[in-house]
């Protein structure tokens, strides 16, 4: 069944047990609650993160190399609108849009060590990419059903 928490879904868990190693150092910077990674953000205070900012000031500010990334972004610019105008004071006309996403793959892709992973969630497969210096390993469709909109994980690793 879906979940706004997408790390408590299944066979989205289980993929992420494969990848996250204990004692790894991993980035979140769209925390939300559940994340495994060690180092988390959400710009939504009643998240359970360690900061809460704004993710492309959390990832530009950044100087240690990660040895993964977890890219879950609310996935359209409506979901965007929904989860952040609450938060009138932190959210910003850019944060729906595409530049602004990219804008956070581009530092996510510079944050992780080479052959580090980047795993992304969302309505399409695009990932960090190949203009990022990622190759893709492996893709996870999940069906929620009802007419509902599948969630694509991809996996890809830093050249």
């Amino acid at each position: 069944m879906p979940s706004r928490w997408t790390f408590i879904i299944k066979p989205i868990k289980e993929l992420l047990s494969e990848y996250i190693i204990s004692g790894q150092k991993w980035i979140d910077p769209f925390a939300g609650q559940n994340s495994p990674a060690s180092h988390t953000n959400d710009i939504d205070p009643s998240a359970n993160a360690g900061e809460h900012k704004d993710a492309l000031l959390f990832l530009q500010e950044q100087s240690n190399l990660f040895d993964g990334g977890l890219f879950d972004p609310p996935y359209s610019s409506t979901q965007a609108k929904r989860k952040y105008n609450l938060l009138k004071e932190q959210f910003t006309a850019s944060m729906g849009r595409k530049e602004y996403w990219s804008k956070c793959k581009k530092e996510m892709a510079r944050i992780i060590k080479p052959k580090g992973y980047a795993i992304c969630f969302g309505w399409n497969s695009g990932g960090l990419g190949k203009s990022n210096g990622f190759e893709l390993e492996r893709i996870l469709l999940v069906a929620h059903g009802a007419g509902r909109n599948d969630t694509i994980v991809t996996v890809e690793r830093k050249l």
